[in-house]
């Protein structure tokens, strides 16, 4: 690592904007935030509302924000926004919610660091995936996150069974997102299409004052009435 360059620190945020996380932010993390001046963040809009709300000692109009999104072209637009980092001035990462590279933007200017010798420091926050493992009952030393499943019934149905079979047959916990808009219509596939003695997690609003995280087989969440997910971020996990 060349001492010269600036340093990229991953900032965890909320998970929810309910949530009493605002007030339990690690002490180490206002200390980095409290220092940097750059921020590559996902939204400017979220990135300035979290910084405010976190209670950062600069000003909020003396910071300089960069977005990293799914628009960001990679290549030239990734270096320009570790071009300060390379005459010394260290940048803060920030998405909109969790852990930055996870499931969310931030993985291309790490990778981007990394080649040029360029420092790069994750800090403590909350992770989804992570929360939803832990209060899943499933195999926490074993487990993989595969993204968004198809949108499309007969090709998510082939997913969904392939997962299954993994699941089963390997004993690995497979965790997989949906938009919050389409969450009842996935929920309602999973249910029809596992098998009776598959386990099926949902954690729905994790961290946030009405959570809801419940494990059944899909034999018993066919005889229950499903969560109310509709719109609301939730991590599915079969196991």
């Amino acid at each position: 690592m060349n001492s010269e360059f600036g340093i990229l620190y991953l900032i965890p945020c909320p998970i929810s904007d309910e949530t009493a996380l605002w007030d339990v932010l690690p002490a180490a993390n206002r200390a980095v935030m409290d220092a940097l001046d750059y921020f590559i963040v996902e939204n400017t809009r979220t990135a300035r509302r979290f910084l405010s709300k976190a209670g950062i000692a600069r000003p909020i109009g003396e910071l300089e924000f960069r977005e990293l999104n799914e628009h960001t072209a990679a290549g030239r637009e990734i270096e320009e926004l570790i071009a300060p980092l390379l005459e010394g001035r260290s940048a803060g990462v920030i998405s909109e919610a969790g852990v930055p590279g996870v499931a969310d933007p931030g993985a291309p200017v790490v990778g981007a660091c990394h080649r040029r010798g360029i420092r790069v420091v994750p800090l403590v926050g909350p992770s989804s995936i992570i929360l939803a493992v832990m209060a899943s009952g499933l195999n926490g030393q074993s487990f993989a996150f595969n993204g968004y499943l198809p949108v499309k019934p007969p090709e998510r149905t082939r997913a969904i069974r392939f997962f299954e079979r993994r699941a089963l047959s390997e004993g690995q916990s497979q965790l997989f997102i949906e938009a919050p808009y389409r969450n009842v219509k996935l929920m309602e596939q999973l249910v029809q299409t596992l098998g009776d003695q598959t386990r099926l997690t949902v954690a729905v609003d994790l961290t946030a004052p009405d959570e809801r995280i419940e494990t059944h087989t899909a034999g018993e969440w066919r005889r229950r009435q499903l969560p109310e997910m509709n719109r609301r971020p939730a991590i599915f996990i079969i196991g």
